[in-house]
C-alpha cells in the first residue's frame, strides 16, 4: 500500500544503526503482505466488504491516538476527513481489492509505487509547485512501466483492468496525500490517519452490507482480512509514523521501493504465483522512475 501522507513529523534523531534497516525491512515486509491478504480474501468476501473491515480493524488499532488528541478535531473537520477517507482510504482500497480478484498481487503492488509520482504531479497541476526536469522524466518513464504491465497477461488473462485499477487508486493516493499536506497541517499525524480510516468506514459501510457475501466465507479468507486490517493498515501506519519521527519522512518514504519486491517474493512463496517477464520489465521501470524522482539533485 502506498505510504501515507505525513501531515506533522519532529525533528529524527540519530538511532541505533541496526534498527531503522530493521523497521523498514519489516514494514515493507508488511505492506507487500497487504497485497497477498487481499489475493486470498477478496475472492470470499469481495471487494467493498473486504474494504469495510480492513478500514474499521485499521481505525480500531489506531483509536487510542486519535483519543489522546480528540480535542484538535471538532465538527467543522469532520466534511474535510470524510472526503479525504473517501479518496485516501475508501475507493483506493476498493480498487486494489478489485484488481486483487482479477489479476496476481505484484499487479497491484507494482502500481501501488507509482503513488510518489503521482504525488508530484497532482502538486504540480493543482498547486503550482515545479516539478523539475529529474521528475518529468520519472513520470515519463513510470507511465511507461504502467502500459507494459497493463500488456501483459497472467495465466493467459490480459491483466490490463487490474493495472487500470490499480494506477487509478495510486492517482488517488496522490490528490489524497496533497489534501492531507494542505488541509490538516499541525495535526497529529496518526490521530488524523485514524479519523480518516473511521469516516472511510462509515461510507463504505452502507455498500459492503448490502453486497456482503450470502455464502459462508472459509476461515483462511476470515484471518487475511484480520491481518489485512489489523497488521496491514493499523499497526503498519503506527510503524510508518514511527520512522518519520525517528529518521524523517524523506528517509521513511524509502519503503517505497521494497514493498513490490515483497508483494511478489509472498505471493511466489505462499501462494504459488511467477513473475512474469512483463511484470518485471514494468516493475524495473516504475521502481526506477520512483527511485529517480526521489534522488536529491546535486
Amino acid at each position: 500500500m502506498s505510504t501515507p501522507a505525513v501531515v506533522r513529523t519532529t525533528s529524527p534523531s540519530i538511532p541505533l544503526s541496526w534498527v531503522t534497516p530493521l523497521e523498514l525491512g519489516l514494514l515493507g515486509a508488511i505492506w507487500g503482505a497487504s497485497f497477498m491478504f487481499m489475493r486470498v480474501a477478496a475472492k470470499d468476501f469481495g471487494p467493498l466488504p473486504l474494504v469495510e473491515l480492513r478500514l474499521a480493524l485499521g481505525a480500531l488499532v489506531l483509536m487510542p491516538f486519535l483519543w489522546r488528541s480528540r480535542s484538535s478535531f471538532g465538527p467543522k473537520l469532520w466534511p474535510r476527513l470524510a472526503l479525504i477517507g473517501a479518496i485516501n482510504s475508501a475507493v483506493p482500497f476498493f480498487l486494489f481489492a478489485w484488481a486483487a480478484q482479477r489479476a496476481p498481487a505484484g499487479i497491484g503492488a507494482i502500481t501501488n509505487s507509482m503513488a510518489v509520482l503521482f504525488t508530484a504531479l497532482v502538486a504540480f497541476l493543482f498547486y503550482g509547485e515545479r516539478i523539475g526536469t529529474r521528475r518529468a522524466v520519472a513520470l515519463f518513464a513510470g507511465f511507461v512501466g504502467v502500459v507494459v504491465l497493463a500488456s501483459g497477461k497472467a495465466a493467459g488473462a490480459s491483466i490490463g483492468q487490474a493495472a487500470a485499477a490499480g494506477t487509478t487508486a495510486a492517482f488517488l493516493y496522490g490528490i489524497g496525500g496533497n489534501m492531507v499536506r494542505r488541509q490538516l497541517t499541525g495535526l497529529p499525524a496518526v490521530a488524523v490517519a485514524a479519523s480518516t480510516l473511521i469516516f472511510a468506514a462509515l461510507l463504505t459501510l452502507p455498500f459492503a452490507i448490502a453486497t456482503w457475501p450470502s455464502t459462508p466465507i472459509p476461515a483462511m479468507s476470515w484471518l487475511a482480512a484480520g491481518a489485512l486490517g489489523i497488521l496491514c493498515t493499523g499497526i503498519a501506519y503506527a510503524l510508518f509514523y514511527r520512522l518519520i519521527q525517528r529518521i524523517g519522512a524523506a528517509q521513511a518514504s524509502t519503503v517505497t521501493y521494497m514493498v513490490p519486491l515483497f508483494a511478489v517474493t509472498w505471493a511466489w512463496l505462499l501462494l504459488g504465483e511467477p513473475l512474469t517477464p512483463t511484470m518485471l520489465i514494468a516493475g524495473t521501470f516504475i521502481l526506477g522512475s520512483v527511485a529517480l524522482s526521489q534522488r536529491k539533485s546535486a
